[in-house]
């Protein structure tokens, strides 16, 4: 049995979805997991990635082919921190920052006949931290699975960027533990 990692952001955009039973071919970028990721994963759960699929590598010698015996879903838990955007902090260095009360000015194009575009940033910038040792496991079906069959976890209720300002935690999906069993 091989258990192969695969990252939320490598399947967001591409890569075929499968279900428990499929046959599947795993591009490997490497058999040797990155410290990051045991970061993120823990050392109980680390301790049992065989391989690291990537399908965004240009060229890969190492191939894992075989049957879907069972998916994990990866969620952690990530401390949410924000601060005020500030020149040099989130902002270009020779923005103006605008009084208190006042909202960054609204950035955007006059398309004509009365139709403007555009965007204003927050007042905060966001910054996302992993709290070390809250990976779960949460079994599943599939990767990639339709928009009725859900195949990451639901952010607890509260959980947006409209909260108001403060820190906050809340769980985050990370990826994906699946165990193949090769041909």
């Amino acid at each position: 049995m091989t258990h192969v990692w695969l990252t939320e952001w490598e399947w967001a955009c591409c890569g075929d979805a499968f279900v428990v039973g499929d046959e599947v071919d795993f591009g490997i970028a490497t058999r040797t997991p990155d410290p990051s990721l045991g970061d993120l994963l823990g050392p109980a759960l680390i301790a049992t990635v065989d391989a690291v699929e990537s399908h965004h590598e240009q060229e890969v010698a190492d191939r894992v082919r075989g049957r879907v015996t069972a998916v994990s879903m990866v969620a952690h838990e990530v401390e949410e921190r924000r601060s005020l955007r500030r020149p040099g902090h989130g902002a270009p260095a020779d923005a103006v920052m605008p009084p208190d009360g006042e909202e960054w000015p609204l950035v955007g194009r006059d398309l004509g006949g009365g139709v403007f575009a555009g965007s204003r940033p927050s007042r905060y910038v966001v910054e996302i931290v992993p709290v070390p040792g809250t990976a779960k496991l949460e079994p599943t079906r599939g990767v990639r699975l339709p928009p009725e069959e859900p195949d990451t976890p639901l952010q607890p209720d509260g959980a947006s960027m409209s909260r108001p300002l403060g820190e906050g935690t809340t769980r985050s999906f990370a990826g994906w533990l699946v165990d193949i069993e090769e041909r």
